[in-house]
């Protein structure tokens, strides 16, 4: 009888898995994009490496993403677009947490692809105050402004990897640029955001951020 059981058991978990994963295998990428880009997210495994090879390269770094249409009043009905309120969090040693919340738009694009939006925040809005578990945090769809400098990106969706990438240049004007590159997977975001002027590096740092979920 426990032979039975165990065989029983072994035959649902079997069947759950191969269904899981055909699910998967069939989700439209726009769905498996959602997927990919809401959860919890950091670097603290790149950066444990790096303090362990006796150099710390990368900022301390945490992403909270979550869909963020509940927090837009007038907001359109569109099934091809969500909202994301990205709380993003980077700590060097001996320096104050930079926060930094971004409200981001994705829309279904041609060939399976995805479009960023990037919009700007209202200014009398406190930055510590701009979090999905802030029940009073409400924005107008109808105030909602375009960011003047991000400009947005466009991901690519790879097949048969089920990732998404992205090579977005944004000209910032005066000499400046804002390269955003990025690869996305289920488990990680391959981020490295490039800040150029006149040609020359400003981001502390040449290589990407890996961010594990959570």
């Amino acid at each position: 009888m426990k032979n039975i059981k165990i065989i029983l058991l072994s035959c649902i978990f079997f069947t759950a898995c191969n269904g899981s994963k055909k699910a998967q295998s069939n989700m439209k990428p726009f769905e498996l994009f959602k997927q990919i880009i809401v959860g919890d997210f950091d670097n603290s495994k790149q950066v444990e490496a790096e303090v362990a090879a006796g150099k710390q390269i990368h900022p301390l770094a945490k992403h909270v993403n979550r869909i963020a249409n509940d927090k837009i009043k007038n907001l359109p009905i569109d099934a091809n677009s969500f909202f994301v309120l990205e709380e993003s969090f980077y700590t060097y040693p001996d320096k104050p947490t930079d926060i930094k919340p971004y409200l981001f738009k994705f829309s279904a694009g041609e060939n399976n692809s995805v479009v960023l939006a990037v919009y700007q925040l209202p200014a009398n809005i406190d930055k510590k105050e701009i979090r999905k578990d802030n029940e009073n945090l409400l924005f107008d769809f109808n105030e909602l402004k375009f960011s003047p400098t991000f400009k947005g990106a466009t991901y690519r969706f790879i097949n048969p990897e089920k990732t998404f990438t992205t090579n977005s240049v944004n000209d910032l004007g005066n000499g400046m640029k804002f390269i955003l590159t990025e690869i996305l997977t289920k488990e990680k975001l391959i981020v490295m955001e490039l800040v150029e002027k006149d040609g020359k590096r400003i981001t502390p740092y040449e290589t990407p951020i890996i961010y594990d979920r959570k």
